[in-house]
């Protein structure tokens, strides 16, 4: 199942994409009398359910999902975690010390944007990069699980790019935060892909892209630490909970400048794009 938030009437609302096009969760709740929440992060926070894609197909109303403007899953997660250096392509790069444990921050909801927005450099900044991530999605409250068990507790996958100040971060590791949390600096969607519609997470190849040129791509199975160990690993640190993010770390960070357009293609998965600014 694909789940999106767009933007119809001035409105933010959860939308399913099915074979046959995209239906408004209103539309659905309208024609068959239901009562499925028309957000999306409530709709994952209740529990996600097959039952609303059936409904989708049922209510025989679609729409052009290439028609839709489509905004960022939802803006105000408890919280995002971000991986870094979690290929040891990317750690060459930036000729940084391969970490033998997660190298974990938290960003804020403020830096949160969707499709197509603007990434806004800042003026604090002369050297901001774009990176491309797989976002792994909790689906339940998660806390000291297993790593054998852990994408049970995962409600499924989407597209990322996660902003760095890198400038910043290179005069000293210490000032990660700040590097990170610039707004605009995290953008996620275009749709929520639940668990089962990838078959195998570890084969899926996340891609930087600029201006239309693959930067770097790898394959999940190359990380350091897979989604399963993410999530185990953080859910020992503090307790996950349905609608946090973690943004897996990245094959390769890109420099952006004015005029660029940043995007993270995923096989399979899709392609989310934003166009940058110096204001």
């Amino acid at each position: 199942m694909r789940l999106a938030t767009v933007i119809h009437d001035g409105l933010e609302q959860c939308a399913v994409l099915t074979a046959h096009g995209l239906t408004l969760v209103a539309d659905i709740n309208a024609r068959l009398g239901k009562a499925w929440p028309i957000d999306l992060y409530t709709l994952v926070q209740q529990g996600l359910s097959h039952a609303i894609e059936s409904d989708a197909f049922a209510t025989a109303r679609y729409r052009d999902p290439k028609t839709m403007r489509y905004g960022p899953l939802w803006r105000h997660p408890r919280k995002i975690w971000g991986i870094g250096l979690n290929y040891r392509d990317h750690a060459a790069d930036l000729n940084a010390v391969y970490p033998d444990e997660p190298a974990s921050f938290i960003k804020g909801d403020q830096t949160i944007i969707g499709p197509g927005d603007v990434i806004e450099l800042p003026p604090e900044s002369r050297r901001v990069t774009a990176e491309a991530e797989l976002g792994v999605v909790i689906g339940r409250p998660c806390r000291r699980v297993s790593e054998a068990d852990a994408l049970d507790y995962v409600a499924g996958y989407c597209l990322i790019l996660d902003m760095t100040a890198e400038d910043i971060l290179q005069k000293n590791p210490r000032y990660l935060t700040r590097s990170k949390n610039f707004d605009t600096f995290f953008s996620f969607g275009p749709e929520l892909i639940t668990r089962e519609e990838v078959a195998d997470v570890l084969a899926v190849e996340v891609g930087t892209w600029k201006n239309g040129q693959l930067h770097r791509k790898n394959v999940v199975a190359n990380m350091q630490f897979p989604p399963a160990y993410l999530v185990s690993f953080h859910s020992h640190v503090m307790t996950l909970y349905p609608g946090d993010i973690i943004s897996s770390g990245t094959p390769g960070a890109v420099v952006i400048e004015d005029g660029d357009l940043a995007e993270c293609r995923i096989e399979g998965l899709g392609t989310l794009s934003n166009p940058v600014r110096r204001p």
